[in-house]
């Protein structure tokens, strides 16, 4: 009967440690393994958006020109994200650990909206392949009827060689029927 408690015991620590909720450094971690470019996937993958479809991409669209682009700043503290540069719809994103602990990782998203939307990491939800960042609802413009980026979703699938990125919005205090949603390949390098 001890074995049987015991082999019980081991299995149910063993699978509640495999589900455990991760930490902000997890996320953050998850996050730099996105540095690098990335190309806007041909219209064909663009499933479930007509983003793609804006003028300001058409010279992007299935290129080798970047779409989205992250990279390290500041002796590896900030995880930057260069999204659609060189175009008319240019955003960045800076995600950084609170404080050294990195008790809570938050995002400050500088939009085309002309607004800068926070965000912390949904350590709920967010896995190695699904990362989620809900506005800092502490902050003004994510409790205001203003437009504004409210949920940031980055979905990593084709181990690791494509991301699907959904900024979505809300105005008026609930989500809006049209967000922004890109599907990118990561660069090959020649």
């Amino acid at each position: 009967m001890l074995k049987i408690t015991l082999s019980l015991l081991s299995t149910f620590l063993l699978s509640n440690s495999l589900h455990a909720e991760p930490e902000a450094f997890d996320i953050y971690d998850w996050m730099d393994a996105l540095r690098g470019e990335w190309v806007l996937s041909p219209a064909e993958k663009q499933l479930g958006t007509e983003s793609y479809k804006h003028k300001a991409l058409v010279g992007i669209l299935g290129t080798s020109k970047p779409g989205m682009v992250f990279k390290s700043i500041g002796n590896n503290s900030t995880v930057q994200e260069d999204l659609l540069p060189n175009t008319d719809k240019q955003m960045v994103t800076m995600y950084h650990c609170k404080d050294i602990e990195c008790n809570m990782l938050k995002a400050t998203h500088y939009c085309t909206k002309q607004n800068q939307p926070e965000f912390i990491a949904n350590l709920k939800v967010s896995t190695p392949t699904r990362i989620v960042f809900d506005c800092d609802m502490d902050t003004e413009i994510c409790q205001s009827d203003e437009d504004h980026v409210h949920t940031i979703i980055h979905e990593i699938t084709e181990n690791g060689e494509h991301l699907k990125s959904s900024y979505l919005s809300w105005a008026d205090k609930k989500p809006k029927k049209i967000s922004s949603i890109y599907h990118f390949d990561r660069k090959k390098t020649p």
